[in-house]
């Protein structure tokens, strides 16, 4: 699939992006989008926050007003809130959490507690992450298997759509085959119609982070911190071409060279088995 996403060009072969994409039977998801756009200070704001989160994700939104205001931004609480809604940050604590859910969607168990996960398509995990560009962001949406630590699929958008991730998954369940379990967040995506529909159909369980347990979707929070420090932050990007292009390059090196201390120090290719044994 990826190899035929980078053949998608609509600078010389003069067909549309959406006929090439119909043609090679790929998402067009990612290839054309532009980033969102903020003002110059949010966009400050935001990487400054992005950044900061990956040292202390434990800063509630009071520590973070008293630091960005010591460095001179003008930035009152609902601001705040509303940026850090958009960046995701998501307190790190163990004590109860005052967000009030939404009480009809779809809430299942997590599933994962002393489930000993010992091979491959066992057990895949969902998230979704910001990525800030030199002229707006973008978002990321990654899913892991947690026995390798394989990037089975991934995916770029300027909007966070329910439709965006479940085509994504699809992609991902068709080239690799179904896992037993997909665990995620309690985002308003992974509690949606069609998503849960997805998982159902083809016989999935369904596992969720519960509130208040920060470590419940540590390993795809550890993929976000890779990206983010060995790639995002050392090559900010201005189009979503340029940036698909990147994270696919680096992707793979992920996936084919990058060693894990956890895998031996060998990259995940090596223990992703998609028929589901033990390396």
């Amino acid at each position: 699939m990826n190899e035929r996403k980078t053949m998608v060009d609509n600078e010389t072969t003069g067909i549309s992006i959406r006929q090439q994409c119909t043609l090679l039977d790929v998402c067009r998801s990612g290839l054309y989008y532009t980033p969102s756009v903020e003002t110059d200070e949010n966009l400050d704001i935001l990487r400054f926050m992005d950044s900061q989160y990956l040292k202390t994700p434990f800063y509630g939104e009071r520590r973070l007003l008293s630091i960005l205001r010591q460095d001179g931004y003008r930035v009152n609480i609902k601001r705040l809130r509303r940026l850090m809604r958009v960046v995701r940050w998501n307190t790190l604590y163990p004590g109860r959490r005052t967000t009030v859910s939404d009480r009809k969607a779809c809430k299942y168990p997590y599933l994962l507690g002393g489930l000993k996960v010992d091979r491959s398509n066992q057990v895949w995990a969902i998230d979704i992450t910001y990525i800030p560009m030199k002229r707006g962001f973008m978002y990321l949406f990654a899913i892991i298997d947690l026995y390798s630590r394989y990037v089975v699929g991934w995916s770029v958008s300027n909007t966070m759509t329910a439709e965006w991730c479940v085509e994504t998954l699809k992609e991902a369940i068709a080239r690799c085959g179904k896992p037993e379990v997909i665990n995620s967040d309690q985002g308003s995506q992974f509690t949606s119609d069609c998503y849960i529909e997805l998982l159902k159909t083809n016989d999935i369980q369904i596992s969720m982070d519960g509130k208040g347990r920060a470590m419940d979707n540590i390993f795809i929070e550890r993929l976000w911190r890779s990206v983010k420090q060995e790639y995002v932050y050392l090559n900010p990007c201005e189009t979503g071409r340029e940036l698909w292009r990147g994270l696919d390059a680096y992707f793979r090196f992920y996936n084919t060279e990058r060693p894990h201390q956890s895998l031996g120090n060998m990259p995940p290719e090596k223990w992703y088995n998609p028929l589901g044994e033990a390396a």
